[in-house]
């Protein structure tokens, strides 16, 4: 086991980012999550965290920042969801090929932070219990408006190269992502566990750094 503290931050950003895109997974009962976020350096969006399809692959691809349906939920900065993605001109067939699986319904949203879109939520293919499509659009924004806290925290870290951080996020809470999960029939208890285990990887990844600044 490395006792590296910068090796070991980047292991616990990287199973932080694991746990968001397992959350949402879980949370719509999905093929796929997946987090994109924002290269700074040429601004395409690049799959930092995967789980379902393609996750065995899929770390480190890139497309061009408006690509297919998360491209334009980054570029307009809104919530989409898409239960047929033959049916929407925005929906890249080509881009979708070239992961391995194509979908047939598309859940995107920003994640934000200090009014910048740093990245996307993606969700693929959720399943099929009957609920209002706004009930899935308004809580995808929400999983996406928390999740961006989190977010938020490990750019900092990655930027500063951990440097001291001041405080935990107030806004990242389990009682918004378990109402959040409440709101869906029938969704699944390892949920609260799965938030739990994030919001403690948090706090571990919070104390790890105040640890390697001291």
């Amino acid at each position: 086991m490395s006792t590296d503290p910068l090796e070991s931050a980047e292991i616990r950003r990287r199973r932080l980012l694991q746990s968001i895109v397992e959350v949402a997974r879980s949370v719509f009962g999905a093929a796929a999550a997946s987090v994109l976020l924002v290269d700074e350096a040429d601004g395409d969006l690049v799959f930092e965290a995967v789980a379902g399809e393609g996750e065995h692959h899929l770390l480190g691809t890139r497309f061009p920042a408006g690509t297919g349906i998360a491209g334009w939920a980054l570029m307009t900065g809104q919530p989409v969801v898409v239960d047929d993605v033959a049916q929407s001109p925005q929906f890249a067939r080509s881009a979708a090929e070239s992961t391995g699986y194509v979908p047939r319904g598309i859940m995107a949203a920003p994640l934000i932070c200090d009014g910048d879109c740093i990245g996307v939520l993606s969700v693929l293919d959720r399943d099929s219990r009957p609920r209002c499509d706004l009930g899935d659009l308004a809580s995808l924004g929400l999983l996406a408006t928390e999740m961006a806290t989190v977010l938020e925290l490990l750019l900092v870290l990655r930027a500063a190269d951990l440097a001291p951080v001041p405080a935990k996020p107030a806004a990242f809470d389990l009682a918004v992502l378990q109402r959040v999960a409440d709101r869906l029939p029938g969704a699944p208890e390892q949920v609260a566990a799965t938030v739990t285990k994030l919001l403690a990887m948090a706090d571990d990844l919070l104390a790890t750094t105040a640890d390697a600044d001291a």
